[in-house]
């Protein structure tokens, strides 16, 4: 699965609008950032992609 731009601006967005509205702390959102890097390397990161893929796919009425 190829993570389009337009997935990664949404998910940006929605984070600078909890950092920005929501109270989300500037280290949360990193260490977030941070997490999400070291789970993409693990052997979950097949599966995830998998679940995203699905949900985007009936979010869309593919």
């Amino acid at each position: 699965m190829t993570v389009t731009v337009p997935l990664v601006l949404v998910v940006g967005a929605l984070v600078f609008i909890a950092w920005r509205y929501l109270g989300l702390k500037l280290w949360h959102a990193i260490v977030a950032l941070l997490f999400g890097f070291l789970l993409a390397a693990t052997t979950l990161a097949p599966d995830i992609r998998t679940v995203i893929r699905t949900a985007l796919n009936w979010i869309t009425g593919q």
